[in-house]
């Protein structure tokens, strides 16, 4: 532990949180001499990762005030939801530099989706000005459990086709098919994760920063909830963490969910419910976006309905918010409106103890429908530039080696 808190990657990690930003303050948090400070400072300044602006004075001179850079490299992320795909490039803050949406059909398999995917990032590269030799990772939002340790999706109710499918390997080779040859050395990195939790990571980095315990509930075509503990997301033992969809309700056992079982709250307040509920009422609606779009005209059903749905998934909130107790409760997603969020409210605080949500704060979602594209960045960045992997990026450099897409020029014709 205390080699890792005298690393280089540690002291990226206090600066990045804000936690140090100056050379003063990085040796009173690390306790390291000013010499050993300014060693590990010039790896940094060295790798490109680093930029200095002045800071405010204390008396005598500005302090240094050091930030990570986040032009020297980008990401490509991607949302894919059912029936549209949301693709972007990002610098390593977040700010989106390039952004596009399609028709990308979830249904038609891993192979496909991937390739048309692919097919996307090379203009989207284009369009922000930047190349492939500034990439320096892949992250994937996708609408299923995802299990970190083998990176495969597992069982997703609504991806055909995509169960324990090889998502990383597939997605390097379109990449490099359609974008760029991958060079030698480090596998570019393609990192995937379920859509509320990357949903709930960039909603609490970005909103909430200082709440220990964050629940978020997306209600589009599916039901899901991302959990942040601690500033990171709970996942659970193999990603099946906040899969509250299917949860069953006692009393609609005729209610068919995608998963094959009856009763699943995703069968009965789902937007994909919803639309065929609109459908029967004379309303044709093909899917949770239909949905958005009735709600946003302010059609009565669908204004009607999406409460409805509101007071179904806050019963089941009830239970959730009472062995979570977050600070912070935000929906999002295609319901995501004040008629659905009246109708959790009214269920959540009728139900539940008021002890239980007497600091609790229920909204919507601020970043709409590029929370999943942030956090799909963040959890790459947050990959990268770990203390320990970023020490091991750091020594290659210093060996001479590349460390793969985005290492090998920063400005200045700088080592990235």
């Amino acid at each position: 532990m205390a080699g890792n808190r005298a690393s280089a990657g540690h002291l990226l990690r206090l600066i990045r949180s804000g936690e140090a930003t100056t050379r003063g303050e990085l040796q009173e948090a690390t306790g390291l001499s000013r010499s050993t400070v300014g060693h590990r400072l010039e790896q940094l300044f060295g790798a490109g990762w680093l930029r200095g602006s002045a800071g405010a004075s204390t008396g005598g001179r500005p302090s240094a005030r050091l930030e990570f850079d986040p032009a020297h490299g980008v990401v490509l992320v991607a949302d894919l939801e059912t029936r549209h795909g949301r693709a972007a490039v990002l610098d390593l803050a977040g700010t989106v530099l390039a952004e596009r949406t399609g028709e990308l059909v979830i249904s038609d398999g891993p192979d496909l989706v991937l390739d048309r995917l692919a097919r996307w990032f090379a203009p989207l590269l284009d369009e922000a000005g930047t190349g492939p030799d500034r990439v320096c990772g892949i992250g994937l939002s996708v609408p299923g459990p995802v299990d970190q340790e083998s990176a495969r999706i597992v069982q997703p109710p609504i991806m055909p086709g995509w169960d324990r499918f090889p998502v990383q390997e597939r997605m390097r080779e379109a990449y490099a098919a359609h974008v760029a040859p991958l060079p030698a050395g480090e596998p570019l990195p393609v990192l995937l994760d379920n859509d509320a939790n990357l949903m709930a990571l960039a909603e609490q980095r970005a909103n909430h920063p200082g709440c220990g315990a964050f629940l978020l509930v997306k209600a589009s075509t599916g039901i899901g909830a991302g959990v942040v503990v601690g500033g990171e997301v709970y996942r659970g033992i193999d990603g099946g963490a906040g899969d509250i969809g299917h949860i069953r309700l006692h009393d609609r056992p005729d209610a068919l969910c995608m998963c094959g079982s009856y009763g699943c709250l995703a069968a009965v307040a789902s937007g994909r419910s919803i639309a065929q509920r609109l459908t029967e009422a004379g309303v044709p609606t093909a899917s949770g976006s239909g949905v958005r779009d009735h709600l946003a005209a302010g059609q009565p059903d669908a204004v009607r309905f999406a409460r409805e749905a509101g007071q179904r998934i806050g019963e089941v909130l009830v239970t959730v918010v009472t062995l979570l107790n977050p600070g912070v409760l935000v929906l999002a997603g295609d319901l995501a409106g004040t008629p659905f969020l009246t109708g959790v409210r009214e269920l959540l605080y009728q139900r539940a103890l008021p002890r239980t949500t007497a600091h609790l704060s229920v909204t919507v979602s601020t970043l709409g429908d590029r929370a999943a594209l942030a956090g799909a960045a963040t959890m790459v960045v947050d990959r990268l530039y770990a203390p320990d992997r970023a020490d091991a990026r750091l020594a290659a450099l210093a060996r001479g080696e590349r460390t793969g897409p985005g290492s090998g020029g920063g400005p200045s014709g700088r080592p990235l």
